[in-house]
């Protein structure tokens, strides 16, 4: 160590070495926080502070209870898609997982009854849930669905269920269509914590209305936003040339 950097930045570079030079393999267990400091002679403080950053860099993740682990390659996933969250992380060769954080019935505020197409004021569902990969966070999405147009939904528990099945098989939607828009923001107290994420670490933010055939024509279904990881997802979209 060179003694002139921080002491936080000089063990961050150490280990980020030994992940690029794979002394670390990919998806491997670091050591502990109190294994670093006894070897580096560095305090908890100062060993935490490079873990962070390479954390909010992209080059470890955590899981809770368990510890701190090398991150592989960012997955890809094409913008033209229609898959659920569900689908995605099987594709990863994850296993996946739900946590509903809240499902209740409540007015519809202005944008989202414009969105699904009813009057301000009228019910609508919230559904909040955090989909995990191997019992790490990915996404946190915040869903609203019209209640006239599924009545009795709140039955249903979507940490074991997908929306999309119960939407097609009970209520015999299924959907056609999206309007999305896709930008990079800073995450609130809310969607960091979800998250397990810094508050400077930017995330991927998708709102979206889908559509699908209602009552013989095509009708708002649901209006949703879905917060992504930036660590763990990139984005593409395969265009062809007209002629």
């Amino acid at each position: 160590m060179d003694g002139k950097s921080p002491k936080y930045y000089q063990l961050k570079n150490i280990i980020l070495r030994k992940v690029q030079e794979e002394e670390y393999p990919e998806g491997s267990l670091m050591e502990s926080e109190r294994e670093l400091m006894d070897q580096y002679k560095m305090s908890r403080i100062t060993v935490r502070k490079a873990i962070e950053e390479l954390v909010n860099e992209g080059y470890l993740y955590r899981i809770q209870g368990k510890g701190t682990y090398v991150k592989g390659d960012t997955e890809s996933h094409n913008l033209f898609n229609f898959s659920s969250c569900t689908e995605d992380v099987k594709r990863m060769g994850r296993k996946p997982s739900k946590r509903t954080i809240d499902f209740s019935l409540l007015p519809s505020d202005p944008k989202n009854a414009k969105n699904l197409n009813i009057p301000t004021g009228e019910n609508m569902y919230s559904l909040a849930r955090v989909t995990y990969a191997d019992e790490e966070p990915l996404n946190y999405t915040i869903t609203h669905l019209a209640e006239k147009n599924f009545p009795k939904l709140l039955q249903y528990d979507f940490t074991k269920q997908s929306l999309y099945d119960v939407l097609k098989k009970d209520y015999g939607v299924s959907i056609c269509k999206a309007k999305r828009t896709i930008e990079a923001v800073l995450p609130t107290e809310e969607v960091a914590k979800y998250l397990e994420i810094g508050n400077n670490m930017p995330v991927i933010l998708f709102r979206c209305t889908t559509y699908g055939i209602l009552n013989g024509r095509e009708s708002p279904i649901e209006n949703f936003r879905c917060y992504y990881r930036t660590d763990h997802y990139k984005f593409y979209i395969d265009q062809v040339k007209g002629s």
